[in-house]
C-alpha cells in the first residue's frame, strides 16, 4: 500500500470527510434531546463508558505512558464534553454552541507556539481579531436561550480541546489503528471524575439510579449516537484521513461543522438564526478559515501571480 499522500480528496474521501463533519455538526441537537433526561456529568460518563466498553476487551492499550492516556482522557472527558454538556444543557443554544467550541483551533496552535518557542504570525493575529469580534458580538445578544457564562463554558470546552489534542500529538502515535486505541482506552480515564461529579453534584446514586431506570430507549440510542458514531467512528475515521491527506487538505473540513450544527438546530429544535448570529458566525469561521488555510492559500495565489 503506497504511503504518498494526495493533495486533493477524492470524492470517496470527500464524502467521507462530509459525513464526519455532518456527524460532528448534527451531534449538538442529539446532545440537547439526551440531556432532556440525563444530567450533563452523567450523560458524558455515559458517553465514556460505552466509548471504553466492550472495544477495551479487543483492543491492547496503546503503548504510550499512563499520565498522557488519563491527562487526555480528563481533558476531552470532563474539561470538553462535561463542560459542553453543561453548557448545552441550560446556558447556550446548540447551533451557537457548535461554532463556539471552534475556538480550539486557537487555542490548539496558541499552545504548539508555546511550546515550540513560535512567533505569532501577522495573519494569525488577524484571524483571532475576526473571531474575538464575532464572539463579541454574541456576547452582547446573550439572552435566555445564550447566556455569558454559556458563552465562558464553551471557550473553556474550546481550550480543554486544544490542551488535549497538544497532549495526544505528543503521544508519539500515528497510526490510525493506534489513534482508535488512544481514544478507546483514554475513556477508562475520563469515566471516574465524570462518575464522581455527577454523584455529588446532579442528585445522589439513587437518584441517577432512578433516572437510568426509567430512561427511554431512544435516549439510550443517543448516548450510543455519542459513543460510537461521534467519538469512535468520527475520531478514527478522522485519522485515517489524516494518514491519507496533507493535514492542510483535511484540517479546513471541521470549519463545516458550525454550518451542520446551526442549520440542525435550526430545522430540529426551532432556534433562531437572527442576521447578527449569522454575521457573528461569519466572522468567526472567517477567521477560522484564515488561520487554518492562509499558508497554503498564499503558496497558490503566489503561483498563479508567477504563472500569469
Amino acid at each position: 500500500m503506497s504511503n504518498i499522500k494526495t493533495t486533493t480528496l477524492p470524492l470517496s474521501h470527500l464524502l467521507l470527510a462530509l459525513a464526519i463533519v455532518a456527524i460532528w455538526g448534527t451531534n449538538f441537537v442529539v446532545m440537547k434531546n439526551c440531556l432532556a433526561v440525563f444530567p450533563p456529568f452523567m450523560f458524558a460518563a455515559l458517553r465514556y463508558s460505552f466509548a471504553l466498553l466492550p472495544m477495551a476487551l479487543f483492543i491492547p492499550r496503546p503503548k504510550v505512558p499512563l499520565w498522557n492516556l488519563a491527562l487526555y482522557g480528563v481533558l476531552i472527558g470532563v474539561g470538553q464534553f462535561g463542560i459542553v454538556y453543561y453548557a448545552v444543557n441550560s446556558q447556550i443554544s446548540p447551533g451557537l454552541a457548535s461554532l463556539v467550541i471552534q475556538t480550539q483551533v486557537f487555542f490548539t496552535i496558541g499552545f504548539a507556539m508555546l511550546l515550540n518557542k513560535e512567533r505569532l504570525r501577522l495573519y494569525q493575529i488577524f484571524a483571532l481579531l475576526l473571531a474575538l469580534i464575532g464572539l463579541l458580538i454574541i456576547a452582547l445578544h446573550t439572552d435566555a436561550t445564550t447566556t455569558l457564562l454559556g458563552l465562558a463554558l464553551m471557550v473553556f470546552a474550546g481550550f480543554s480541546w486544544g490542551a488535549a489534542n497538544t497532549v495526544g500529538r505528543y503521544a508519539g502515535i500515528s497510526r490510525p489503528a493506534d489513534l482508535f486505541a488512544y481514544v478507546v482506552w483514554a475513556s477508562a480515564f475520563a469515566v471516574p471524575p465524570l462518575l464522581l461529579i455527577s454523584a455529588v453534584f446532579e442528585g445522589g446514586v439513587a437518584h441517577l439510579s432512578q433516572i437510568l431506570e426509567q430512561a427511554p430507549l431512544g435516549t439510550w440510542l443517543g448516548v450510543l449516537w455519542q459513543s460510537w458514531g461521534n467519538t469512535l467512528f468520527g475520531y478514527a475515521a478522522w485519522a485515517w484521513l489524516l494518514s491519507k491527506h496533507p493535514a492542510a487538505v483535511v484540517a479546513p473540513m471541521p470549519l463545516l461543522v458550525p454550518i451542520f450544527g446551526m442549520g440542525a438546530s435550526a430545522i430540529y429544535l426551532g432556534e433562531d438564526l437572527p442576521v447578527w448570529k449569522l454575521f457573528a458566525a461569519g466572522l468567526v469561521m472567517v477567521g477560522l478559515l484564515i488561520n487554518v488555510s492562509w499558508p497554503r492559500l498564499k503558496e497558490q495565489i503566489t503561483k498563479v501571480i508567477k504563472i500569469t
